[in-house]
């Protein structure tokens, strides 16, 4: 065997303490971590003295506050560690910290900062180990009684109702109110066929609110609930509301799950709903829509100008900046005495029906005609209502891509208008989410099997199903002291659509060791490694232009893209069973994300953010039966009847929750640490099965590659997290790893039966039993991290022969397991494998194995096109740049294995 020197724990997974097993958490009575002084390892890693931070698409135009997260080598960090930080120049930063994860003895694995919303806006911020700065801005200020909590931060106040329908009562800026009664409002329909049928309006109910932050930089509040009406219910919510301190808005992230069925009720429309009192005259008063870009509507109430006689230049000019008009008693008197005869515009709808068009309409009053403003292409999705003494903000994320959404102000000629913000417009009908196709005779597994072979789709009665399918909004509200000028106003648009975000360096995240030591910056220094670099940049920008080309957007589609195109049609094939909708096949999910992580890039951020929000939500189940399961690829993104742990698996979401410390994201992997239930609920091998199996709690049949994968990743974050159920997923994650350590062919052996109330596996006698699809769905990287963090002895013993043994010979393979594999695919994608194995044993051979499956077995080569051809009509329906040798399973294994392969062994690469 030929030997490279062999690679520690701590050099090949950066910072990680070496010496002997690593402890698990000290436990308190009934299983909960203890924070207690942790255990020190015999060789601790030095954490930097400072991290440079830098803003992600440069310095933003408007302060909002701001939360990320920032990782340490183990070792290096106590628990309650504390930080400094100061912008560039120098200037004292007042900064919030808490812990979101821990090395397994104990020390600071994550740690998430937050800042005001007046701080100082520069380029980079310095965070050094140290006493935070209290600095200048007074700490938003929490308090709660019975019945309502109140959030100060110092330029608002906002009431958050404990009961009732409002989530917030009221937001006063000062003495002044600026918004009252924010509530949820939804319309439910029962036939979607006929569009005369009338729609029932629902609203808000809460049914709990709980602190979960209280400052003195950052307060978050939780209020959970159901849309009502005569005792009906439906859509259950989760609101998390975030307020910072110096700040003027709230940030909301509004979270709802669908408990229909999907065939016989429909949501009509969805949105949240604020009133605005309107103190100003009429003339001062305005409205504000954004549109394209920096666009925007500016109107008032009362518009004074184009009229037959002129107010006078200064009037004008006044009104249409959005301030105070002069004492009308100054104005040319033909224009103040016949002020009644001037229409007020009191509506305003701007609606968002595709990605590819918006309308603005206008009207004077309820039972009048509308009147059309403009058009245009892609709102950012942003309103103001108000006048001269202040008014609201509003603005949803994702507007267009989201379609069909809206804007609505209704009332603004009244004391009170009320701004709508429509994440489901009701102009575009009600949302269908039938199944497309009646079943075309799949009544039997046979049959349904026979229907694999054909579409690729994976047919089931009654499995075809949205019931508790989920999806979350971000939506922002301003309470603000006057009308802002116009560019004021367009930077809080383009704060609305792309949200300023605070980043670590990738120097600094592969330092740390975070995510299993897999990535590392972008490297060009040969000629070899660029060829590389380049190829994974025309993958990644070819997606991102597909998404724009193919308009792959929509209320429940956005973030997703398409599994294999259709060279002859010239698309991709979006009406083809399991060829449509990727559902996260093949971990396309891992591959933006450490692209990003290793080359810092923003539009990578924002592509794999944007996906990590589709594919945690909308891909699974959150209520009923199958909730904590994921659905395989399909045309419609629940109508596969294959309902896995390989898509709901916690690990496509970790990265996004440590990077952002997103609480939504953390609810969705904390559902999951008892998905393990799930397999008393569903067989997933219920089609192939040759023998009788009656799911049996101390016996359950589950997979050691896909499903273990998915459990393995939920009970890791639970335990690093320290969470509420942190002791029973050290249990169960520990349990199964020491029990697939003891089976004679460990991995090799494909599954065993696992007890529910031990969780562990009974030791399956040596079988080989290999797929394909076992380790491409987070195993590979679940396991070096596991690897990294705990000694389990066998463990990794039994990692390895899998790694070593998937693109071996049939010879090799049989000689040490007792049997080949068969006839084996995805080998450039289990490259990876091997280059892992290739560290950890020091083993040149391995290394140089690697990289010739990278280069020269399945998937994409040298001999690949690696360029796109431009299609114009009359072939394609809009012009494109189509690269049809290109799908989604290949790029997303490539993508992995290509950054993988440079993290472990590229100076093995010859240049």
């Amino acid at each position: 065997m030929s030997e490279m020197p062999h690679v520690s724990r701590r050099t090949f997974v950066r910072g990680v303490a070496a010496g002997g097993a690593v402890l698990p958490f000290a436990q308190l009575p009934g299983g909960t971590p203890a924070a207690a002084t942790p255990a020190v390892p015999k060789e601790t890693a030095e954490a930097p003295q400072t991290v440079t931070l830098r803003w992600l698409e440069g310095t933003p135009a408007a302060g909002v506050g701001n939360t990320w997260g920032v990782p340490w080598p183990q070792g290096a960090l106590a628990p309650t560690e504390s930080f400094a930080l100061t912008a560039a120049g120098g200037a004292d930063v007042p900064v919030q910290t808490w812990p979101i994860a821990y090395w397994p003895d104990g020390t600071l694995k994550w740690s998430a900062h937050a800042i005001p919303a007046d701080a100082p806006l520069t380029e980079t911020y310095t965070l050094t180990r140290g006493q935070q700065s209290p600095g200048k801005t007074p700490p938003v200020l929490v308090t709660e009684t019975r019945d309502r909590v109140t959030i100060n931060t110092g330029v608002i106040k906002v009431a958050v109702e404990k009961h009732g329908t409002a989530l917030i009562s009221s937001i006063l800026r000062g003495s002044v109110e600026i918004a009252r009664n924010l509530h949820l409002v939804s319309l439910r329909q029962r036939k979607i066929e006929d569009f005369r049928s009338a729609s029932e309006p629902l609203t808000s109910a809460i049914t709990s609110v709980r602190v979960e932050q209280r400052g003195p930089v950052r307060a978050v509040v939780r209020i959970d609930g159901t849309h009502k009406r005569r005792g009906t219910s439906w859509l259950p919510f989760t609101v998390r509301l975030y307020l910072y301190s110096g700040a003027e808005h709230v940030r909301m992230v509004h979270t709802f799950v669908l408990d229909t069925n999907g065939q016989d009720e429909f949501i009509a429309g969805l949105g949240v709903r604020v009133g605005v009192p309107m103190r100003d005259a009429l003339y001062d008063r305005h409205v504000r829509l954004s549109g394209d870009g920096d666009g925007l509507l500016r109107e008032a109430v009362r518009g004074i100008t184009g009229l037959r006689r002129d107010p006078g230049a200064n009037v004008r000019t006044a009104q249409v900046a959005g301030t105070k008009l002069p004492d009308p008693a100054t104005w040319d008197q033909r224009v103040t005495t016949r002020l009644e005869l001037i229409p007020t515009w009191s509506d305003y709808t701007l609606s968002q029906a595709s990605s590819e068009g918006f309308t603005i309409k206008k009207r004077t009053k309820q039972g009048y005609g509308w009147v059309g403003a403009d058009a245009g292409q892609r709102s950012r999705g942003f309103g103001y209502v108000g006048g001269v003494t202040g008014g609201l903000g509003f603005g949803m994320r994702d507007f267009w891509q989201r379609h069909p959404s809206q804007l609505d102000i209704r009332g603004a000629a009244t004391d009170e208008a009320e701004a709508t913000v429509w994440m489901w417009s009701p102009e575009a009908g009600p949302m269908d989410t039938r199944f497309y196709h009646d079943g075309l005779g799949q009544d039997t597994y046979p049959e349904q099997l026979e229907g694999l072979n054909i579409t690729y789709e994976d047919y089931e009665p009654g499995f075809g199903t949205p019931y508790g399918i989920a999806r979350t909004t971000e939506l922002t509200f301003w309470a603000l002291a006057a009308t802002p000028p116009a560019a004021e106003l367009a930077a809080l648009a383009r704060t609305v659509s792309t949200p300023p975000q605070i980043v670590a360096p990738p120097a600094h995240l592969a330092a740390s060791g975070a995510f299993g030591g897999l990535f590392a910056p972008v490297d060009r220094s040969t000629p070899a490694r660029a060829t590389i670099e380049d190829r994974l940049d025309f993958l990644f920008d070819y997606y991102r232009n597909q998404r724009e080309q193919r308009h792959w957007y929509g209320f429940w589609n956005y973030g997703d893209i398409m599994h294999t195109p259709d060279p002859d049609r010239h698309v991709w094939r979006y009406d083809v069973g399991g060829y449509a909708w990727d559902n996260s096949e093949l971990s396309p999910d891992l591959w933006l994300w450490l692209a990003y992580l290793r080359s810092g890039r923003a539009d990578i951020f924002r592509f794999a953010e944007a996906m990590t929000r589709h594919t945690g939500e909308v891909d699974v189940y959150h209520l009923g039966k199958w909730a904590g399961l994921g659905t395989r690829h399909g045309v419609l993104h629940w109508a596969d009847s294959a309902k896995q742990q390989r898509i709901s698996t916690a690990a496509y979401r970790r990265i996004y929750y440590f990077l952002t410390a997103d609480e939504r994201c953390g609810d969705l992997m904390r559902e999951l640490v008892d998905s393990d239930q799930t397999f008393l609920a569903l067989d997933p091998l219920r089609k192939i099965r040759t023998e009788p199996y009656t799911p049996d709690p101390h016996a359950l049949s589950i997979g050691l590659g896909t499903d273990w994968s998915g459990l393995a990743a939920a009970w890791l974050t639970e335990w690093e997290r320290r969470g509420p159920k942190a002791g029973v997923a050290e249990k169960k994650l520990l349990a199964t790893m020491r029990t697939i350590a003891r089976m004679p062919n460990g991995f090799v052996t494909g599954s065993g039966l696992y007890d529910l109330d031990t969780a562990e596996f009974a030791v399956a006698a040596k079988t080989v039993s290999v797929s394909h699809l076992s380790a491409m769905f987070g195993q590979v990287e679940i396991c070096a991290e596991l690897i990294g963090l705990v000694d389990v002895p066998g463990f990794e013993q039994a990692w390895l022969q899998y790694c070593r043994l998937f693109n071996a010979t049939k010879a090799e393979q049989a000689a040490e397991t007792g049997a080949d594999f068969g006839n084996l695919i995805l080998k450039q994608g289990h490259s990876r494998l091997t280059a892992y194995a290739a560290v950890r044993l020091g083993d040149a051979a391995l290394a140089a194995r690697a990289w010739k499956e990278f280069t020269s077995t399945d998937g994409y080569t040298d001999a690949s096109p690696w360029r796109t051809t431009h299609l114009e009509g009359p072939e394609v329906l809009n012009p494109v740049d189509e690269a049809s040798w290109v799908d989604t399973n290949t790029t997303a294994l490539y993508g992995l294995a290509a950054i993988q392969n440079l993290a472990l062994i590229g100076d093995q690469l010859s240049s």
